[in-house]
């Protein structure tokens, strides 16, 4: 996504030069939210992006490695001989992370690109045993997915509740019971001791029937070939970037998984593995690139997951708020949690309440100051719960 939409901004904002686009996959580009939906239910052949690259002027170069680069010679290397660049752009995503000592144990897969979900659909179609490793956003998507599929799954995760590294305890334990509802069994502080083909063995001895094994423990941005580069790291091996996208090596820039930036709004830098920041980082790159001076690059961080029968949309960033409001009782199907600030919105998660999420986004975005005994009646719009 971050790739395909920077070269088209490119073009929609009047940059005439020449413009390629390198991918390892084979695939024409394609948008991934599909693959752990219709894709894998068999409902969608791909999920191809409608773009005609030829009228656009844009080159596709797949199937092509990248395995380096040196900004000195403003060259690129691949496994097809090297690529001059005038300006440059990293796009490479994140890739998941494997499960230690699953290599080549059949039976054992992951979900990320086109070719993982059309290995997993058979899977689906046989209606086998799954066990899904980790109770994440993806894990807890294939899961839905396998469920709708009439499959037996179990989902087992490390922590003592899903979404452990994204949600606090309070709001992440009432998704706990979502699972139950749909017929998955959820098993939490159960760690993966190993593999073996058919079956998976946890650390308390516990033997789970596995026709097949779907790893969901997180992502790591995909920087690895870019060892020796001299192009600046983070903490999570992201490539680090200023306000505009511009990484430390001239004429280089960096958007999407692959990347971090500062924010302003929320006072840190924020490293966003998301569908929507590989929409709208493009468009900062792009206007850098044909010589404009964009605004510094500060969204709402937003994104969105269908599982179990329920819509959930998350914006904002809800690491520096002080103040948590319920809107609406959990056990329902329709609920928010709203993150203040000293009394401004800084986050939204809207579990089947899309207007919560909508208004949420352009009030977080003009640093709203809100009653939080209004925000707590669900009764009243959040764009109406301004103070008085």
């Amino acid at each position: 996504m971050a790739g395909v939409q920077t070269a088209v901004a490119l073009r929609e904002q009047g940059f005439t030069g020449a413009v390629t686009l390198i991918g390892a996959e084979p695939h024409q580009p394609y948008d991934r939210p599909p693959l752990s939906k219709a894709v894998l239910l068999g409902k969608a052949e791909g999920s191809a992006f409608d773009i005609d690259f030829e009228a656009l002027g844009i080159e596709l170069s797949l199937g092509r490695e990248v395995t380096g680069v040196r900004p000195a010679d403003h060259e690129l290397d691949t496994g097809a001989g090297p690529v001059a660049y005038d300006v440059l752009v990293l796009a490479t995503g994140a890739e998941p992370i494997r499960l230690p000592g699953t290599e080549g144990v059949p039976g054992v897969h992951l979900l990320r690109t086109l070719d993982d979900a059309e290995r997993l659909r058979p899977v689906l179609a046989e209606q086998r045993d799954v066990v899904v490793v980790g109770a994440g956003w993806i894990g807890a998507e294939f899961a839905t997915a396998a469920r709708e599929a009439g499959c037996s799954v179990t989902v087992v995760e490390a922590a003592e509740r899903p979404l452990a590294g994204a949600l606090p305890a309070e709001v992440a334990a009432p998704m706990a019971s979502w699972y139950a509802d749909s017929g998955a069994v959820l098993r939490t502080h159960a760690r993966v001791e190993r593999v073996e083909p058919g079956t998976v063995v946890l650390s308390d001895g516990t033997r789970l029937p596995a026709g097949a094994v779907v790893v969901g423990i997180g992502a790591r941005p995909a920087t690895d070939w870019l060892a020796g580069s001299d192009i600046e790291l983070g903490t999570h091996k992201e490539v680090v970037t200023d306000d505009r996208l511009r990484t430390s090596a001239p004429d280089v820039y960096a958007v999407g998984d692959c990347s971090s930036f500062p924010s302003g709004r929320y006072g840190e830098r924020l490293l966003v593995h998301h569908w929507d920041n590989a929409v709208q980082g493009p468009r900062t790159v792009a206007a850098n690139i044909i010589g404009e001076t964009p605004a510094p690059y500060d969204p709402v961080p937003y994104f969105w997951s269908e599982q179990f029968g329920r819509f959930v949309q998350y914006a904002g960033h809800h690491a520096a708020a002080d103040e948590l409001v319920w809107r609406g009782d959990p056990a329902g199907m329709a609920w928010s949690v709203c993150w203040l600030r000293e009394g401004a919105l800084v986050a939204v998660l809207a579990v089947g309440r899309p207007r919560d999420l909508a208004q949420g986004r352009k009030l977080i975005e003009a640093g709203t100051r809100l009653d939080a005994a209004k925000v707590a009646d669900p009764s009243i719009p959040l764009k109406k719960a301004e103070y008085a």
